[in-house]
Order: C-alpha cells, then structure tokens, then sequence
C-alpha cells in the first residue's frame, strides 16, 4: 500500500513539473493578419488593438496585410495556419457574413474553419459626396440620381464588401439607379472620391477628418442611430428608409481548434483594453465605435448579418464575378 501511495504521489509530482514548465501563452510575437489593404477601417483597428493586446502580453502583436478576393486571400491564410494563437485575423463581417453568398465556390469554409474571438468596433458606413457636389442634402441627392438614372457612379471597398451592399439597399429603397466602381479596400475608393474619379460612397469612418475640414460632404449615415463623431448628420432611417442598417462589425478571428482558454484570454484582453479610455477615444476618431461583445455574441452578429445581407445579394443578383 506504501508503495502505491509513494507511486501515485511521485506521478502527481511528474504532472505538476510538467504543468510548470508548459509556458503561458503567448511566448513570442503574435501574427495579426489583416485581410483588406493599408489604410482601410480593419487596419485601423487592427493597429490599435494590436499596440493594447502586445502591451498586455508582452508580446509583440505583428499587424500583416494580405488583401484580395474581398477578404478571402487573409482568410484563408489563417484558416490553414496552425490553431495555436500565434496567428489570428482581423476582418470585417463581410468575409463570414457576404462572402458564401457571392462566391460560388471558396477556398475555405468560413463557418467551419474560422471562428469569431472577440468584436472590436461597430463600423458605421457615413453616405458623403465631394463638397463641390450641388447636392447640399440627402434630398437633394437622391432627386439628382433619380434624374440621372445609371450617370453617377459610386466606390466600394469590392464587389460584396459592406459598403457596396449599402449602396445596393439604398438604390432598392429609393428606386435610383448608379454605377458601382469597386476597388481593392476603402482607402483607395476615397481617394477617388476626393479626386473626382466617382460621385459618392458609404464610407466606413476614413473620410471623417475630410469631411470635417470641409473636402467632403457627409449627408446621411447607414445605422439605426447617429454618430457621436458626427452628430448632425441624420440616419437614413430619420430620412425616411425604415429599418435602414448597415452597420458592420470588425473584431478578431482565429482558425478552428484554438484552444478554447485562448480564445477567453483574447476575448477578455479585447474587452478590457476596448474598456479604457484611451483606446475608445484613439477608435471614436477614426469614425468607429467600440463594440465589446463575448465571442458568442460575435459570432450570433455574423449569423444574424448573413440572413440579412444575403437577402439584399440574391434580389440583386451580386456575384463575385460582377459590378
């Protein structure tokens, strides 16, 4: 008996040296991949939140562009990589949400080999034209596209992305007509904007500080409530659109099989860090709001958009494969 005793209490010492010498994660850099281009709101972001959670790991959290295919590039990038936490994804909704709906085949299932972690802004999409645009308001506006039916022309980050959807709603609820140019990420779209390459767009905050200096126009905002960034510009709902909403929401995906007590620490350094106030300020001046949320919530947001949006692709007949 003495020696079943002894036994079991050198292996309970055994297992408690092993459990020592498992280090905590992370242990070295965190790769943040990011599935849009450089400038756009999932960079933004990703950057901010990746300064709070290497302060709390004290790791670096390594920010890596891997545009295209409207996310999927990124995506799939992270669903192949190994499930250990050292590599995870910044998205918008778009690529769980938009992207099955428009692709007839993807590299990966979104569903099944990425899961949601943790929110980290709710990204309203702000309706601007230049400031030179004789259109002082959303009436105005839509007068002159109804009048010009397929003349105007409006930017999108890519074809599905978030804002080209608001810009599909919106057409079906006003009964207008435009052309959709889609680039490869927001940035560039603005920067047409601004050059008078196209008319208009849905915007998801980059804008902000041109409209604010008087370079464009913001007439209408796509969520259910007014931005504090923006406080007199009017929802598309007060101006008429019942139950207009297209708001997206960014945060933090990693591939399936990451240990379950990752994804809790992620979601509980997200929630904290998105709780102070330097990081809401740094995240409200670049046209977004902080969105804290557990990573079930996360996940329900993405179920809950993809019935919507895909309502909005199957009228309008998007694909991958058109404008």
């Amino acid at each position: 008996m003495r020696g079943i005793v002894i036994a079991l209490a050198f292996a309970a010492s055994l297992m408690s040296t092993a459990l020592a010498q498992t280090p905590p994660w992370p242990t070295r850099p965190v790769r943040l991949v990011v599935n849009f281009p450089p400038g756009g709101a999932a960079d933004l972001l990703a950057r901010l939140i990746g300064q709070s959670l290497g302060e709390s790991f004290d790791q670096p959290v390594i920010v890596e562009n891997k545009a295209g295919a409207n996310g999927n590039l990124g995506g799939e990038a992270v669903a192949r990589s190994t499930p250990d936490g050292y590599t995870l994804l910044m998205s918008s909704g778009s690529m769980v949400a938009i992207n099955p709906h428009i692709y007839a085949t993807m590299p990966f299932d979104p569903a099944k080999d990425i899961v949601p972690v943790a929110a980290v802004a709710r990204v309203p999409f702000y309706l601007v034209v230049r400031a030179d645009n004789p259109a002082q308001d959303f009436g105005a506006f839509i007068a002159d596209l109804k009048a010009n039916p397929g003349k105007r022309n409006f930017g999108s980050p890519g074809v599905g992305s978030s804002p080209h959807l608001a810009t599909e709603l919106l057409k079906k609820m006003t009964g207008t007509d435009a052309v959709h140019v889609p680039y490869r990420g927001a940035a560039p779209a603005l920067n047409d904007l601004l050059a008078g390459q196209i008319d208009f767009l849905f915007d998801p905050g980059i804008a902000i500080e041109h409209v604010k200096a008087g370079r464009l126009r913001a007439i209408a905002i796509g969520s259910p409530q007014r931005a504090p960034q923006l406080p007199n510009v009017p929802t598309l709902e007060e101006l008429g659109l019942a139950g207009f909403d297209a708001d997206a929401v960014f945060g933090i995906y990693a591939p399936a099989g990451i240990p379950r007590d990752i994804v809790t620490r992620l979601n509980t350094e997200v929630n904290r860090a998105l709780a102070t106030d330097a990081l809401q300020e740094r995240i409200m001046a670049v046209g977004n709001i902080p969105a804290s949320m557990s990573s079930e919530a996360f996940g329900e947001r993405a179920r809950d958009d993809s019935r919507r949006f895909g309502t909005i692709i199957r009228e309008r007949g998007i694909t991958a494969g058109n404008n």
